[in-house]
């Protein structure tokens, strides 16, 4: 409790916030009398969500897996291809044009494929996660490491430094604030591809759940399921940030901002 209660106090104006969003909402559906099947009051929302929270909870595993599992390769593999990019101009005109096409591609319009292909399971599912989830990496990664001020490297050159130490002491580190940037972003995107590939190529999960739901017009457990995929990627994106802070601690954005949050100069 002490930790809830901590977090609250830390973010209280995103709480209060939410919790104002949410009381305009239910008076909002009571004061117009809307259907609970077209909109329902947020009180209803949860209540049915705890009142099934076992069905939620086992689609949430169920969803999770293929989320972690393609977002881990995403990451994997995304700084992989952009270190090959980044510093090969071989790489960077044959390789960085077919990631750029792949990305133009529409995901939903390859997941019946991955259907065909590999069927009910977890692989077409971690497929789609990883197709959502690498190119923000891609180009985040490409871009940062490639952004790097060139009189640094000479002068690191200048000391005696070698390639090697050169990336790992200066390189790197100038590269990794831009570099958890693509990976935030991919992380909120990595609950999006889960749903989808569910809505497609799964028979469990959330999406699959979701779509069960909207076509019995079940729309507050249809409420409830977006809100725990969205609970799930917030999770995700969160994760990342906490890395964040213990990879890159000094950076500006990561900076104690005390001194300007009491008044001293």
């Amino acid at each position: 409790m002490g930790a809830v209660r901590r977090i609250v106090l830390d973010h209280w104006k995103v709480v209060a916030t939410f919790a104002a969003i949410f009381a305009i909402w239910e008076f909002a559906v009571l004061a117009l009398g809307v259907k609970p099947y077209i909109l329902p009051k947020p009180s209803v929302v949860m209540t049915q969500m705890f009142a099934r929270m076992p069905t939620i909870l086992d689609g949430a595993l169920a969803t999770l897996q293929p989320m972690l599992i393609g977002y881990v390769l995403a990451v994997a593999v995304g700084v992989l291809l952009a270190l090959l990019v980044a510093f090969s101009q071989s790489f960077r005109e044959t390789l960085y044009p077919v990631i750029v096409f792949l990305q133009i591609v529409p995901k939903i319009a390859v997941a019946p494929l991955f259907l065909i292909w590999f069927g009910y399971g977890l692989l077409p599912k971690v497929l789609l996660v990883f197709l959502l989830s690498f190119f923000p990496i891609v180009v985040s990664a490409v871009s940062a490491f490639r952004s790097v001020d060139t009189d640094i490297i000479d002068l690191a050159r200048a000391t005696g430094a070698g390639p090697g130490r050169i990336f790992w002491k200066v390189q790197l580190p100038h590269a990794l604030p831009t570099l958890f940037t693509g990976f935030k972003v991919s992380a909120a995107l990595s609950a999006t591809g889960a749903l989808v590939a569910e809505f497609v190529a799964s028979d469990r999960g959330l999406g699959y759940l979701l779509v069960g739901y909207s076509n019995n017009l079940d729309t507050p457990m249809a409420f409830a399921t977006i809100l725990v995929i969205s609970i799930m990627g917030l999770a995700l994106y969160a994760a990342v940030e906490a890395v964040e802070r213990i990879a890159i601690p000094w950076h500006v954005s990561r900076r104690n901002t005390e001194p300007e949050l009491s008044g001293n100069p």
